[in-house]
């Protein structure tokens, strides 16, 4: 066997081992840590990602909200990637998401019990960044999901996010409004989506582009409340601009340029 050969195996031995290691030391404290949010099913998941070689440390929250739980993770090769945790003990998914389910051509038959739910949830999220990732709209780029837990590109350095456009004073107001409303049009011509929930709050800032986030409300452009949604999220975007002095497109006008295809 040459070198190069035993070397890439004593690599992966070391790895093993390293995470291995970290299991046993660590067990008892990030299971009591996890177990204060989580279900046993959960956090075998994550077991199984560190087992797998998809993860090899589990850090902070860097995002918390009702639904989820945002951590700061590590892969074998020491990159930053974002740990997305749906809370499966979550009443959320039951009192608003159906509607966001239904009429997705992709899910059907669905059970409506709350952990099916937030499956399904978690899978619709994967899904959605999967097509606005392939049609090079700026979102974090998806790595693996199962069940409730998505793992993906983490936009931001050393555990540290990348700020939220409410949170950052453009250099130039105008330029960027016109660049996300090109990623609304993008997303809605070529990965065929809708975002749904999109403002200040859902895009971030990072190398002086915005970063669409928080997909999983998503939905396809023939769903029944596509337009409602798309009208919606134009309305917040211009709200935010106006503020920033931006003579904005009417949201009207702005609806017509996103929907209608180039001759």
């Amino acid at each position: 066997m040459s070198n190069k050969a035993l070397e890439r195996i004593r690599r992966k031995e070391r790895i093993t081992e390293k995470r291995d290691k970290m299991l046993k030391n660590d067990f008892s404290a990030k299971r009591a840590t996890i177990e204060e949010v989580f279900d046993n099913a959960t956090f075998m998941v994550i077991y199984k990602l560190l087992k797998k070689g998809v993860l090899d440390e589990l850090n902070g929250v860097v995002n918390a909200g009702k639904e989820s739980r945002v951590y700061w993770g590590k892969d074998p090769d020491d990159k930053d990637v974002a740990v997305k945790i749906y809370l499966t003990s979550s009443a959320e998914f039951k009192k608003g998401m159906v509607k966001y389910i239904q009429g997705d051509y992709r899910f059907k038959s669905v059970k409506r019990d709350t952990r099916s739910l937030v499956f399904t949830w978690a899978q619709k999220e994967f899904r959605n960044l999967e097509q606005a990732y392939r049609a090079k709209v700026n979102v974090p780029k998806p790595i693996v999901i199962k069940k409730n837990v998505l793992v993906m590109e983490f936009i931001g350095k050393n555990g540290i996010k990348a700020p939220l456009l409410k949170h950052v004073i453009p250099e130039d107001p105008d330029k960027l409004y016109n660049t996300i409303l090109d990623s609304i049009k993008r997303l809605y011509q070529v990965a065929d989506l809708v975002h749904g929930d999109l403002s200040e709050y859902n895009i971030m800032i990072w190398n002086d582009k915005p970063v669409l986030f928080d997909m999983s409300q998503s939905v396809p452009s023939n769903h029944p409340l596509a337009e409602f949604m798309l009208r919606r999220d134009l309305q917040n975007i211009n709200k935010f601009f106006k503020r920033h002095c931006v003579e904005v497109c009417p949201v009207n006008d702005a609806f017509k340029k996103v929907v209608e295809r180039n001759t």
